[in-house]
């Protein structure tokens, strides 16, 4: 494996969610940001929308560890089949009595957040892939969402999801929802400098002391990823496998033309002969 060619104290292209590795690149800031500020002003419902691999799961996993003392947390990463399954799950997260029907687990989860706020506690509820909620789900968050005191709300719930879930809450029967959500942030893809500083980072976190990409190795990658993380990844890891193959300490054009044609969802070049590489 090349960790070892190239003098690594880890594999810094792992596709698992690393928060050690995190880069604080603006696109995931804003969200994190947006996120602890609305929470802090007590809002009800607030959402992060990214299309696939933009990094939700690792804000995700950033905003566990950020969040203040005296927030509990209910973390589902899978999505309720329906309504009662998701009080179920929420109830099982936050140690509340799990049994009865859909009527009789709602009261118990009022009550137990009414117990919490008492003692200074608030509740949020993490949701990730919230694309994949039935109706059913998403209507019960928003009753769930209406559980307040005079104050301010008991509940706090943030949705991460790809943009289908804005596409769903376009829906003329969603527009309650839809009304519920008092922020919202997303993720963007990454430009050409803050691909360059994400791989950078992540060599240096790694433990890279060496130059193993020049500019135009970064900027085909770039291009080839459509600067979206998770393609980022896999294009620098197999590219630093094809190096190491060829006994090489630097990535040259053949190792990187190699992991795009060998990388499904990156776009293709549409020829790389003889210099410059066109693309569509």
């Amino acid at each position: 494996m090349y960790q070892t060619h190239f003098g690594l104290s880890e594999l810094p292209f792992s596709l698992t969610p690393n928060t050690s590795l995190f880069h604080a690149l603006p696109p995931h800031l804003e969200a994190i940001h947006t996120t602890l500020a609305a929470l802090g002003m007590g809002e009800g419902i607030i959402q992060i929308s990214g299309e696939v691999g933009t990094g939700k799961t690792l804000v995700c996993r950033m905003l566990i560890n950020q969040l203040p003392e005296h927030f509990d947390l209910a973390f589902l990463p899978t999505p309720a089949a329906n309504g009662h399954e998701l009080r179920l799950a929420l109830s099982r997260e936050l140690n509340i009595q799990a049994d009865g029907d859909n009527t009789t687990l709602t009261e118990h989860l009022h009550q137990a957040l009414i117990e919490r706020k008492g003692k200074g506690r608030s509740v949020v509820v993490l949701l990730d892939e919230a694309q994949a909620l039935s109706d059913d789900a998403l209507e019960v968050i928003r009753l769930l969402g209406n559980l307040e005191t005079e104050q301010e709300k008991l509940l706090h719930v943030v949705l991460l999801g790809q943009p289908e879930l804005d596409q769903r809450l376009e829906q003329y029967h969603m527009r309650q929802f839809r009304q519920r959500i008092t922020f919202r942030a997303s993720l963007r893809p990454l430009d050409l400098a803050e691909t360059i500083s994400y791989i950078e980072f992540r060599l240096n976190g790694a433990g890279c002391r060496q130059t193993l990409f020049e500019l135009g190795q970064y900027r085909e990658i770039w291009r080839a990823s459509q600067g979206i993380p998770r393609l980022i990844n896999q294009l620098c890891h197999k590219a630093l496998i094809a190096a190491c193959s060829n006994n090489s300490q630097l990535v040259g054009r053949e190792e990187v033309l190699m992991a795009i044609k060998d990388t499904l969802g990156a776009r293709q070049p549409k020829w790389t002969f003889p210099v410059l590489w066109g693309w569509h």
